[in-house]
């Protein structure tokens, strides 16, 4: 399993209104006019406006290891086991599956920044073009000159990539430290793009159920189901993780009156937003491609 591949969006510079609303601050400014040399000035004029944004995306969990069960294992139903498996098998991958679904979702309401190519559609003849093209849709090129630009793409992808005569690039395990979080997979880059391989693509879908824990939407009579991503382009200057509560306890038999056990408690309060940009108010830092196939449950 790998870590939390979109921990570089992380932040937690946020100056909260209120339990789980924090200000987003646009501001933008008209252009020089014609200087006019029989004396005086152009006005200019600056507006700001303070965009709220709310968090949703409240999760908790809690564990019950009663005694017995620890002394029955030989101790390896311990509660320190429980809450490591969690973390690595659920709570990390959640946290990239729902950024990668609302990233996604952001990208296909903008027109110019998304697109969908079937899996039979990639060739190692093309993949090199196919993915310059995206890094150089609408206004990306703007944050790839500011090497603020990061890419994630399926497995097979990055396969091909390896295998494509245009990419002359290494691509190799790599581990790189981020916010405290490390995140080992196959990094390459293109243009300055770093490139990372989303090897558990059970997380890269453009929609997920979150009922009880995430999986993709399946496929039913009336509901169009999960399509699998296989490309996605965001900016960590303008799309962020914001977590705003990051609880956990631990309680010895006895210290709580849930059972005769150890007990693990889990909660995040978390959400992903995507900024407009500093000129002229609109998205244009992500990009989304998807396969044309939607989710069947197996």
């Amino acid at each position: 399993m790998q870590e939390t591949l979109t921990s570089p969006f992380i932040t937690t510079n946020v100056r909260w209104l209120d339990a789980k609303t924090f200000h987003f601050t646009q501001m933008s400014t008209s252009g020089y006019k014609t200087h006019n040399r029989q004396g005086g000035w152009n006005r200019g004029n600056f507006k700001q406006t303070d965009h709220p944004y709310t968090l949703e995306f409240d999760r908790d969990i809690e564990f019950l290891v009663d005694v017995a069960d620890v002394d029955e294992t030989n101790k390896t139903a311990s509660i320190q086991n429980v809450a490591k498996t969690f973390d690595r098998t659920q709570s990390a991958p959640e946290t990239d599956a729902y950024f990668f679904s609302k990233v996604a979702a952001t990208a296909k309401k903008l027109e110019g920044y998304h697109s969908e190519t079937a899996e039979a559609d990639w060739t190692k003849e093309n993949v090199f073009s196919k993915l310059k093209s995206m890094i150089n849709a609408g206004k990306l090129r703007r944050y790839k000159a500011q090497g603020a630009l990061l890419m994630y793409v399926r497995s097979f992808i990055m396969d091909l990539l390896e295998e494509s005569k245009d990419f002359t690039r290494k691509i190799e395990m790599t581990q790189i430290n981020e916010s405290g979080l490390s995140i080992q997979t196959r990094v390459t880059n293109i243009d300055g793009v770093y490139i990372f391989e989303v090897i558990d693509d059970e997380r890269f879908y453009d929609k997920f159920d979150f009922t009880e824990g995430f999986k993709p939407v399946a496929k039913a009579d009336e509901i169009e189901g999960s399509k699998a991503i296989n490309v996605l382009l965001a900016s960590p200057l303008t799309t962020k993780t914001v977590p705003k509560i990051s609880s956990i306890y631990y309680f010895n038999p006895g210290a709580h009156t849930e059972g005769d056990g150890y007990l693990y408690q889990d909660r995040k309060l978390m959400d992903v937003f995507t900024f407009p940009n500093g000129k002229d108010g609109k998205i244009d830092s992500v990009y989304v491609d998807t396969d044309t196939t939607e989710y069947t449950e197996v």
